[in-house]
């Protein structure tokens, strides 16, 4: 289904969402395909480039997921749905977000309480871990990030980047994707749509860019 945002803000939030996927989705080939080079043309290796992926990867599904939430672009199976009369589907389509947003509830409460304490945040009993310190294991720490080591770690220098810079994506990721279920509940709630996922199998979709082609030729 194609998404198509109804107000200017939804928009700029939509352009920000899909250029901050796609950039994302460059680095991790850039830097793959660097380290891949490094390795098999100079006998090198770049020792950072391993761990800067697999944050990286963290970030694009975390965002991702949400942004399909918003787009309907997760595939499910829609055999009882396509039975079903429209008042069903809406009852169905109500459950599933609800029991989505408890899931997605839990989860957030489970993400905050593991990156608090490398942000020295207060978890959600009132905590309070300082862990700031903690670092990863390979990125070196970019320099136009240092200010954050006054209010961070206590003015001592970073060597490494830390951890609660590339961790938060977990947070960040379970909040759009609860923010998503949220308004997919609210679209639902009008009437505006009935079905979570993207409602079609493979076949329609051939079939619906069989009858684009054909209207544009």
């Amino acid at each position: 289904m194609q998404y198509e945002p109804k107000t200017t803000l939804a928009r700029v939030i939509n352009e920000v969402e899909e250029t901050l996927i796609a950039v994302i989705l460059g680095l991790m080939t850039v830097v793959t395909f660097a380290n891949v080079v490094a390795r098999y043309v100079f006998n090198a290796n770049i020792l950072w480039a391993l761990e800067t992926t697999v944050f990286l990867f963290a970030w694009l599904v975390l965002i991702g997921a949400s942004y399909c939430v918003k787009t309907r672009g997760h595939l499910g199976v829609d055999a009882v749905l396509n039975v079903v009369p429209p008042a069903m589907r809406r009852f169905l389509a109500l459950l599933a977000v609800a029991a989505s947003l408890a899931f997605c509830v839990l989860l957030l409460i489970g993400a905050w309480n593991f990156w608090a304490p490398f942000a020295a945040l207060p978890m959600f009993d009132g905590t309070v871990k300082d862990q700031a310190w903690y670092e990863v294991n390979d990125i070196p720490m970019l320099d136009f990030l240092r200010f954050i080591e006054g209010p961070m770690n206590q003015g001592e220098e970073y060597e490494k980047l830390p951890r609660f810079i590339p961790y938060a994506a977990l947070p960040l990721g379970v909040f759009l994707l609860t923010l998503r279920f949220l308004q997919a509940a609210w679209r639902v709630i009008r009437g505006e749509q009935d079905v979570l996922i993207a409602g079609h199998e493979a076949e329609d979709l051939v079939g619906e860019l069989a009858g684009q082609a054909k209207k544009e030729d």
